[in-house]
């Protein structure tokens, strides 16, 4: 769950009837705006993405579902922000949050949404297209400045002075002990934390600092908490198998040498499982007939007629898991914390296979579109004309126009090394001195793998997919569920060691063969 937090409300004693509304209004998400939330993931909210109607979010006090203090009334959408208006139960936590509200200790809310779409951008960077508000809390800081508290209507709830008992007169007073009843102290249980995701968990690796410190630290808490069974066979760690991290002479972090990265998935967008992802498979319609329209012959003469034809797909979850077992002495005595670093590496290679799926995918339902790109020194003429006929081929088909073009690493460097007949290169990397954009046909960026642009196409390379791979496509056509469910863990005290799994579920359609065509390269 994404935690947004703003900060911004004033204070009004009483509705005009005199008794109080106690409610508090305010701006619960500005959008676009990005700001790092509590997970350590940057995100913004694009407008729209938050429900109106629907159930009503909760009020909580600092995200903790056992401080629930009333329910959030009214919700107004505008293409700035998105407006609330919260009532405030009538209980005694209600009325200290009212008090804390009023004289500005609290002057901040934080939604607690859980994405349904999103994307990220190559900076790690969540953008949230659409999402479930599950809560709403008041919070003493916030991460967005524009989240924010704008009204508190309350009445402080008035205590009325005992009364004073007239004395006795020539009556000796009695002297009796005073105790002071003690306010009872709550036992309150620890605040949950939810798994991060495969993506907010690495996003908040590369923030570093104080953000994964936190995050890392209340994971591994969970962790330890967590006692869930796991029955499949593992690979085990001990301290031989991490003599690198062992507390002697350790130089840093293990070296990276795996980028984490979903290039195919990050270019389609991941979406989120229909229904809450509790089925086993759903149905997703596409068109087998349309219907037609004609020209009439004459006056009241039969019109064109063609029965509409809607098959019916049934798509499926794969599973994607991953498991290690640690001795507790190789989580104890080594540093870096063996933990961290293979956990992370757990949740990096599902985000690498996860990709990998849809790669297979993309092969196995895309068509032929019949070109061939004949590689030849100084002459991109063979190449042009293989994109303009797999172009036509998906306009011809659909009526749509392709948006992308999908390349193993071997394509991706014959690309970059394609040059005119005065040998220039014809995707220019306009940046560098010297390299003039003459006879260009896009742009090339050897340090960034999705800025090639081929006759206006994004270029997304992927070393998933097989040699000799080129694809042409309409993103849309390309389809990318998932459910991460992240980390589950048991203890093994017959052998001092704790088992640890990382999975999620995800699904991929080809939703329109005609708008995925394959270019075979000689």
């Amino acid at each position: 769950m994404i935690r947004f937090t703003s900060n911004t409300f004033a204070v009004e004693a009483a509705g005009p009837d005199g008794e109080a509304r106690r409610t508090i209004t305010g701006i619960a998400v500005p959008y676009n705006t990005f700001a790092t939330v509590s997970d350590g993931t940057t995100v913004q909210f694009l407008p729209g993405s938050l429900p109106v109607e629907g159930k009503a979010p909760k009020l909580y006090m600092n995200h903790d579902s056992t401080q629930a203090i009333g329910l959030v009334a009214e919700r107004v959408d505008s293409p700035e922000a998105m407006y609330f208006t919260a009532k405030v139960s009538n209980t005694r936590a209600g009325d200290e949050a009212l008090v804390l509200a009023a004289d500005g200790v609290i002057d901040s809310v934080s939604v607690g949404v859980n994405p349904t779409e999103f994307k990220y951008d190559d900076a790690g960077n969540m953008t949230v297209l659409k999402g479930d508000w599950v809560e709403l809390s008041l919070v003493p800081q916030g991460a967005f400045s524009g989240s924010i508290i704008t009204e508190v209507a309350a009445q402080a709830p008035q205590i009325e002075a005992p009364k004073e008992e007239p004395k006795m007169e020539n009556t000796p007073a009695v002297v009796e002990e005073v105790v002071v009843p003690t306010a009872p102290i709550f036992a309150q249980p620890k605040r949950n934390f939810g798994m991060p995701t495969a993506g907010e968990y690495l996003a908040a690796y590369h923030i570093g600092g104080e953000v994964w410190t936190r995050v890392n630290a209340a994971a591994v808490e969970v962790m330890k908490s967590r006692q869930t069974a796991l029955q499949a066979a593992a690979g085990d760690s001990v301290t031989t198998d991490s003599a690198g991290l062992l507390n002697v002479n350790v130089l840093g972090p293990v070296f990276e040498d795996l980028n984490y990265i979903r290039p195919v998935v990050t270019a389609v967008g991941a979406r989120a499982m229909p229904d809450g992802g509790n089925q086993k498979t759903w149905i997703r319609p596409t068109w087998t007939t349309h219907t037609d329209v004609g020209t009439q012959a004459s006056e009241l003469s039969a019109v064109t007629a063609r029965t509409p034809v809607i098959a019916s797909n049934v798509i499926s979850k794969t599973t994607l898991a991953g498991q290690v077992t640690f001795s507790v002495q190789d989580i104890d005595f080594t540093s870096p914390g063996a933990l961290e670093i293979v956990l992370r590496d757990l949740a990096g290679q599902y985000m690498i296979q996860s990709d990998a799926l849809l790669c297979a995918a993309i092969l196995a339902g895309d068509t032929a579109s019949g070109s061939t790109w004949t590689v030849t020194v100084n002459d991109p003429s063979s190449l042009i004309s293989a994109l303009y006929d797999a172009a036509t081929d998906i306009l011809a088909a659909t009526n749509f126009l392709p948006d992308h073009i999908f390349v193993s690493p071997d394509v991706w460097k014959k690309l970059g090394s394609q040059l005119d007949a005065d040998k220039r290169p014809i995707f220019p990397y306009t940046g560098v001195a010297g390299l003039m954009g003459i006879n260009g046909i896009g742009s090339a960026n050897v340090t960034q793998m999705n800025t090639f642009n081929p006759l206006g196409l994004n270029l997304v390379v992927d070393r998933a997919f097989a040699d000799n791979t080129m694809v042409v496509a309409r993103g849309t056509a390309i389809e990318f569920y998932e459910q991460i469910r992240g980390i589950m863990t048991r203890d093994e005290p017959g052998t001092l060691g704790k088992v640890f799994s990382y999975h999620g579920y995800a699904s991929t359609f080809i939703a329109d063969g005609d708008q995925v065509k394959s270019i075979a390269i000689a």
